[in-house]
Formats: C-alpha cells, structure tokens, sequence
C-alpha cells in the first residue's frame, strides 16, 4: 500500500525525489506520533536551506498556540548532524533560546524538534526606517541574545576558527565570486597579492580575542514573536559553531547579507553591545574605536568568504537568488577595503570584479 503524499500549508504536495525515503519517513512519523502527541496529516513545508536540509512542521493534538513541532529531514549521505545535536544541547543548557532536540533517528537523518515560531526576525524589519522603536528594541533582544550564546563555555574539543578554516573560507572569494561568476583571469601578481592581503586579514582576525562563534547570526537564523519586539529570538543553524574572535557574530548581525543599515545605526547597535559585553565580563577590548576596527577586518573576511559561497550557490547548486544579495555584500567588502592601508590593491580588484557586471558606486562612511 503506497504511502501518501504530506502536503504544505497551501496544500501542493511536498516533492520527494525518493519513494523508498518517503515511505520511511512517514513510517517514522507515525511511530512517532502517539508518544509525542503528533497529527501526521498536518505535516507541511516548513522552509528549506543552502544545504541538504528540509524542514516540515507538524502541529501536536489540541491546537493550542505553540503546539506544534518542527522536523528535519537531512539525509545522512549529505548532513551530519552530530554537530548539530551537540550544539543544540550544549546551548540550550547553557540558556540560549534554541530548539530542543526530542527525537533523532540518526540512521534515517530524521529529527523532532521544538517549534520556535513562523516568524524570521528580517520579516518583521521596517528597512526604510531605521529608527523605528520596533526595529531598536528587536535588535536589542538580538544582541543580548547573543551576548547570553558568546557567555556559554565552549568545550575543549570544539573546532578554533584558525588560520586553516579562515583560509578555506577566504579561497572562495577568488574560487568563486572573481573567477567562475565574473570571469576574471587572474594573472601572478593578482594571486600574489591576493595572497599577501589574505595574510593581513588573518593577521588581524586571529590577534582578537575569542569565544563560542555561532558563524550565521543574522536575520534569517533568529525567529521572534511578531507582536512583541522586545521577546527573545530563538537562534537556528548553529550547527557549525567554533570557538573563534568575538566580533565574527556581531558583524554577522550588523551587517547582514540580507539587509543594510546606514553606518550611524551599525555604530549605535555596535556600541550598546560593546557596554553590555563588559559588563558580562567578555573580553571586548576596552576602547570602542579599537574594537570597531576589530569588527570591521572581521566583517571583511566574512563577505568575501560570502561573496564566495553566494557564487557557489548559484552557479553550482542553481540557487539563482543569492545573486541578489551580492551588492549588499560587496559593498560592505569594498568600504572597509577604501579604509585601511594594505587593502588597496583588493578594493581595486573588487572594482574591476564589478566593472563587467554594470559598473559600481564607491560609497565610503566612517573612517579609523
């Protein structure tokens, strides 16, 4: 007897590719079902990632608000999730507000988890203007949550963000953004240089003190209540957290991919968690202007890691709409590059990179 389809929330059927996963998953599902309370009929499309992970809700009996729960399905050839469990656990007892994980078939690369809401904090951002009290007091709760995640020991075992993985992540920019999505032939002296400026930026990112790094928060990982700004967001995709500088999270959040502030609010954002990091005790450097500088080389090796990996997104894995927060991203890159000795030869680069895609606009703010 063939098992039926699961449908979303506007009723279209969900897409397996796989029968025989199909069927195991629904026979999981309803073995499930009696000791957690579940309604398998109800499963839906809950959203999907950049990687192999799908996500279904399922509403628990009774209907009550909040009563239903979040499943993964990630195939076991393509996601580990051990790194997800651990994490999962060791920050939920640690008082961050992240799912709890109720059952895992880890053979199957099945999960039951907790329900953190619909609501992505960038859906619920008012981008044209940036002082409204809804945006500050959303943003707040963002950075004392992630103040309470920075707080968290990490254990001995966790991977550093060291000079190996920053130099992963930095060889996508030319991999990726410069050379299969612009099409530019580097020649000795730009690999040279490309090189010695990577050298720079990690001489600078590794010289900054360090905790627990989440590596994606930022408004599409943080879910909130929609009618109370001022909640706790719960924090998702935690899974490749290392132990790394601590100003990584924070530009992760100020300047996100996905939407831009003016400089002025990335500042005021920047300096309220300054305040409250020292008086949690992280080791946040005790001049503002020097632990400005510190966010600013780290956000430059983040966006040109994600200037790399929106590449890769799109032209090997065919997901076409991370082009569109490519400019975002670039021209976070190119205004730390205008400000800072060594990073000149990189800024013209990144110019060049650009020229062929319709040309670019040279917008520098803030200068230290």
């Amino acid at each position: 007897m063939s098992v039926p389809s699961a449908t979303s929330s506007n009723s279209e059927p969900i897409i397996w590719a796989d029968p025989a996963r199909e069927a195991a998953f629904h026979a999981w599902l309803h073995g499930l079902a009696p000791v957690h309370g579940l309604v398998p009929e109800s499963v839906r499309s809950a959203s999907a990632d950049a990687s192999f992970r799908r996500y279904f809700r399922v509403d628990a009996q009774g209907g009550a608000t909040g009563a239903s729960r979040i499943i993964m399905d990630a195939p076991p050839q393509h996601e580990n999730c051990h790194p997800f469990v651990t994490m999962a656990r060791l920050l939920h007892a640690g008082g961050v507000r992240v799912p709890e994980v109720l059952a895992w078939d880890e053979a199957q690369g099945f999960m039951l988890l907790t329900d953190l809401g619909h609501t992505t904090f960038l859906s619920t951002l008012d981008v044209d203007q940036p002082h409204l009290a809804g945006n500050v007091t959303r943003y707040r709760a963002a950075l004392d949550e992630l103040i309470v995640l920075q707080r968290v020991a990490a254990p001995a075992d966790l991977a550093p963000y060291g000079d190996a993985l920053l130099q992963r992540e930095l060889d996508l920019f030319p991999q990726w953004y410069l050379t299969q999505l612009r099409g530019l032939k580097l020649s000795d002296d730009q690999l040279t240089m490309l090189d010695n400026t990577f050298a720079l930026i990690k001489s600078q990112v590794l010289a900054q003190p360090v905790a627990l790094v989440h590596r994606d928060y930022h408004s599409r990982n943080l879910m909130v209540d929609p009618d109370d700004a001022s909640a706790r967001p719960g924090v998702l995709d935690f899974q490749d957290a290392v132990v790394g500088p601590l100003t990584y999270d924070l530009v992760s959040l100020l300047r996100d991919a996905y939407v831009m502030w003016d400089e002025d609010v990335q500042i005021d954002y920047a300096v309220r968690y300054w305040e409250r990091a020292r008086k949690a005790g992280l080791p946040v450097d005790a001049d503002f202007g020097a632990f400005w500088r510190d966010v600013e080389w780290m956000g430059l090796q983040r966006h040109l890691k994600v200037l790399g990996i929106f590449a890769r997104l799109a032209i090997r894995d065919g997901k076409r709409g991370y082009l569109n927060d490519i400019p975002r991203v670039w021209t976070y890159a190119h205004k730390v590059c205008a400000r800072y000795q060594g990073l000149g030869p990189l800024l013209r680069l990144l110019e060049q990179a650009e020229a062929a895609n319709g040309g670019v606009q040279t917008q520098v703010g803030y200068t230290f």
